[in-house]
């Protein structure tokens, strides 16, 4: 999908020429869109596919006058009924007098700026543009980060209930979706100390304070996401030695119940032999003696088992 946006009169506008100042949208696009780009703007071919790869890394480059700027952005899937955050690549390619972003998915901070959802917008200003879509980047980083913590918190309550495995997997879940942020993240942040000595890119000294605002949200969303995957690290091997511990205790139960129960088995055993045994001559109170020896035997044991806290 290839749509053409401009700032007509502070109000973002679709529009079909590429005209001077205006910003095109490339969402997952096909190779005819792709060449129809390429084609009418003369834009490198590289540029253009960069984002379409998911494991391209962050990076800034330039060749014959064209600025190539590659992020990871923060998104949320959908995994049955639990959100899932990963990153994927964002491209921003700057020529004379137009910007381009290219990106997999639709739904993705640019939203905002196609709804006029954020200040002081214009496409014309591509300066301002690539850092204001630099600092939309990384508070939704913050964002999806807080969200990611109250998951764990609610998971964390349903552990003290449950114990069960559920929990723990979609804990695990969690923890890999904050290696990819803080992975993306510091990756954004080498290339915004790029940024900020660029020759190929014109810095604008209105532009200084925006760009000390990413930076600084930026390094923020590395330390968050660096505390809350210590924080759920440490939850997830406290509640895997919790579940642990749980079954040992379990386990020792069963194997003290087994123990006692398998004396009235042996006792029963030996006079249940074909030979002469002791109290055969009791007749019919031989039965109450064999069962009182056992049933003593077992209180003794238990007791004993019970002081020793192995029931």
């Amino acid at each position: 999908m290839v749509e053409i946006f401009k700032s007509v009169n502070n109000e973002i506008v679709h529009t079909t020429t590429f005209d001077e100042g205006v910003w095109v949208n490339l969402v997952n696009p096909s190779e005819e869109e792709i060449e129809k780009v390429r084609s009418a703007l003369n834009v490198e071919i590289d540029f253009l596919k960069a984002a379409l790869d998911e494991e391209e890394r962050a990076r800034i480059e330039s060749d014959n006058g064209q600025t190539l700027i590659l992020v990871d952005i923060p998104v949320v899937e959908k995994e049955g009924k639990m959100n899932v955050y990963t990153t994927i690549p964002l491209a921003i390619i700057l020529i004379k007098h137009i910007i381009i972003t290219v990106c997999l998915k639709e739904d993705t901070l640019l939203k905002d700026f196609m709804s006029n959802k954020v200040k002081t917008f214009f496409t014309q200003y591509k300066t301002r543009f690539v850092l204001q879509i630099l600092y939309k980047n990384a508070t939704r980083y913050l964002q999806f980060l807080k969200h990611i913590d109250k998951t764990t918190t609610r998971i964390e309550q349903d552990l003290h209930k449950s114990m069960k495995n559920k929990e723990l997997i979609q804990m695990l879940k969690l923890e890999k979706s904050l290696v990819y942020f803080s992975t993306a993240l510091k990756s954004n942040e080498v290339v915004l100390e790029k940024l900020m000595k660029y020759e190929h890119i014109k810095n604008y000294p209105e532009d200084t304070e925006l760009l000390e605002d990413v930076i600084i949200e930026n390094k923020q969303a590395i330390e968050m996401a660096n505390i809350y995957s210590n924080i759920l690290t440490g939850t997830m091997d406290a509640f895997a030695s919790i579940i642990s511990n749980n079954l040992n205790i379990v386990m020792k139960f069963l194997t003290s119940v087994t123990i006692v129960m398998a004396i009235p088995t042996m006792i029963s055993s030996f006079f249940g032999m074909n030979v002469n045994l002791p109290l055969s001559a009791t007749g019919k109170f031989s039965f109450w003696i064999i069962a009182g020896v056992a049933f003593a035997m077992c209180s003794i044991t238990g007791i004993f088992l019970y002081r020793k806290k192995m029931f």
